[in-house]
C-alpha cells in the first residue's frame, strides 16, 4: 500500500468534532477534507511541529485550519492536531480545536451574538468578549 493511512485515536469523539465544523465553519471543513487529508495521506505533514520523538519514531503537528479573525480571538484558533508515526505510516488525528465549543454545538444549535458563535454555557461571558472587541476595533477606526 502506497502513502499513509489516516485513523483516530477516539473515532466517534473525533467524527463529532468533524460534523460540527462542517455545520459552523465550512470553509475549514472543506480545507480539510479536500486540501490537507489528502496531503497528508501523501506523506506532506502540513502545520507547525509541537513534539518529536524519535526513539518511537512519532511527530506531532498542529495544523491552523481557516477561520473568523473574530471566533479565533473568542474561542481560539481552530487547528487539526495530528500525530504521524513513520514506522507504521499512520497518521493519527486526535482532535480538532477549540473541542469545547464545536462538541457543544454538535449536541444542541448554538446561538450567534453579532456574527459570532456563542456558548450556551458561558454566553454571558462570550457576548462581553464580543463587545469589548468590537469597542476596540472601533477605536482603531
Amino acid at each position: 500500500m502506497k502513502g499513509y493511512v489516516l485513523d483516530y485515536i477516539n473515532e466517534n469523539e473525533f467524527k463529532k468534532l468533524e460534523r460540527a465544523l462542517k455545520k459552523y465553519n465550512m470553509l475549514a471543513f472543506k480545507k480539510l477534507n479536500f486540501e490537507f487529508y489528502p496531503a497528508l495521506r501523501n506523506g506532506k505533514f502540513l502545520g507547525e511541529k509541537v513534539d518529536s520523538n524519535k526513539k518511537n519514531g512519532t511527530e506531532k503537528y498542529e495544523l491552523r485550519l481557516p477561520s473568523d479573525k473574530m471566533f479565533a480571538q473568542i474561542h481560539g484558533e481552530v487547528k487539526l492536531i495530528y500525530t504521524v508515526h513513520y514506522n507504521e505510516q499512520v497518521v493519527i488525528l486526535e482532535e480538532i480545536t477549540p473541542s469545547k465549543i464545536l462538541l457543544e454545538g454538535h449536541m444542541s444549535e448554538l446561538t450567534t451574538y453579532k456574527g459570532i458563535m456563542i456558548s450556551k454555557e458561558n454566553a454571558s461571558k462570550d457576548m462581553f468578549k464580543i463587545d469589548l472587541l468590537n469597542m476596540l476595533q472601533d477605536d482603531k477606526h
